[in-house]
């Protein structure tokens, strides 16, 4: 395929060498005073790391961490505990390069020995990372043979280290790493031909966050299940009551685009027809059932209803490829996680292709124990989404074969 990413398998090493690499990973980890509360992202990048480190390659590694201001070193947001991290689960030493953009870095790479990496401090500590600034690139990657980038979840926006910087090597020394190409198979080839009957699983606050993904699998599949807060928006366009439901008035149009362009292509959408309610939106409100499609006034919808869960879940079972992004409803929430549940179940007993597009659904299955359940997991919320709607990311272009 002529337009195929370009995999670590394609990076030519000389014999005995010890290539230098610039990795762009995505190591943007939830810290609490110091200490990392997830390490999933950090054990996502390590078979890249460990093929790297056996091809004897030097290591310059490097992410995001969290939204300092980009004006400079801010301590909560320091890559100081994910260097930790690195080391520990190597088992190597991780060097934490602050002034990484001087005259001395090169010297630096030049001393590195094997069983070291270099752990770029955080690039969003440099406003010109956001704004892909090609001479912040420029300096970024100097002193490296290589790219490869393993961030699939940085992947939609064209920072510096992600987009300006790849261009700094000619097509033949940038890949994408194992991460990257996993995501790639499974978010961008499962879509291609896939086996019928396809469900696509749509939750969350907005329908205006999906309105492209909702057209684009309106070509694509056969099932649709709308669940969480933009279910009562899809609700109030039936004509349906949804008590203090939130509602986007405003997006009523699109839902009537939704519901026309799924009528003429045969596909059918599946709404909750019943519901798990309460007077106000708090983890210790009192759980309402409303064995109805509408809600009365004076509740609010946090929960499809049992009914629904056994409806929705029959549809996941039976299909050959599912998609879901976005809970069902306020699973943060311990009354009103059981409808996030019962579509993670089924995503886990569907004998078919699954797939979890990242964001509040990964950290959903995560929650219920089911991440080894299904197909894929994907690392990344928005990145996922823009794939799967058609769009070429920005940090997935610059590694494909022209």
């Amino acid at each position: 395929m002529a337009n195929r990413i370009r995999t670590l398998e394609d990076l030519s090493f000389a014999p005995n060498s010890q290539p230098v690499v610039f990795l762009r990973l995505d190591l943007n980890v939830p810290i609490k005073k110091g200490k990392i509360s997830d390490k999933t992202r950090i054990k996502a990048a390590l078979p890249t790391l460990k093929w790297l480190l056996e091809k004897n390659a030097k290591i310059v590694a490097c992410s995001h961490l969290g939204r300092p201001k980009g004006a400079g070193y801010e301590e909560e947001f320091s890559m100081t505990p994910v260097g930790a991290a690195l080391a520990e689960l190597l088992d190597i030493e991780v060097i934490l390069s602050h002034d990484f953009i001087e005259d001395g870095f090169g010297k630096i790479v030049y001393d590195l020995k094997p069983g070291q990496i270099i752990l770029l401090e955080n690039l969003r500590f440099h406003k010109e990372e956001q704004a892909g600034d090609e001479s912040f690139a420029k300096k970024l990657s100097q002193h490296a043979e290589f790219y490869v980038n393993d961030a699939f979840g940085t992947c939609h926006r064209a920072d510096a280290s992600i987009f300006a910087a790849a261009e700094c090597f000619p097509i033949e020394k940038r890949a994408a790493g194992f991460l990257i190409a996993k995501e790639m198979q499974f978010l961008e080839e499962a879509f291609r031909a896939p086996k019928a009957p396809v469900t696509a699983i749509f939750g969350g606050s907005k329908v205006s966050d999906k309105i492209e993904i909702l057209r684009k699998f309106t070509t694509i599949a056969n099932n649709m299940i709308i669940g969480g807060a933009m279910a009562y928006t899809f609700l109030k366009y039936k004509g349906k009551n949804v008590g203090n439901s939130r509602v986007e008035i405003d997006k009523l149009p699109l839902v009537e685009e939704i519901f026309k362009a799924a009528e003429r292509r045969n596909v059918k959408i599946y709404l909750p027809e019943d519901h798990l309610c309460g007077a106000e939106f708090s983890e210790n409100v009192i759980p309402v059932v409303v064995q109805s499609s509408e809600i009365p006034d004076g509740l609010m919808g946090l929960d499809i209803g049992e009914h629904s869960a056994k409806v929705f879940a029959k549809v996941i079972e039976n299909s050959k490829v599912v998609v879901w992004n976005g809970p069902m409803g306020v699973f943060e929430f311990e009354a009103f996680a059981k409808g996030t549940r019962a579509v993670a179940e089924a995503m886990a007993h569907c004998s078919g292709t699954t797939i979890v597009g990242g964001g509040d659904s990964a950290a959903a299955i995560a929650k219920f124990n089911l991440q080894d359940k299904v197909t894929h997991v994907s690392t990344g919320g928005g990145a996922s989404m823009e794939l799967l709607e058609g769009k070429e990311l920005p940090g997935i272009r610059v590694l494909r074969l022209k």
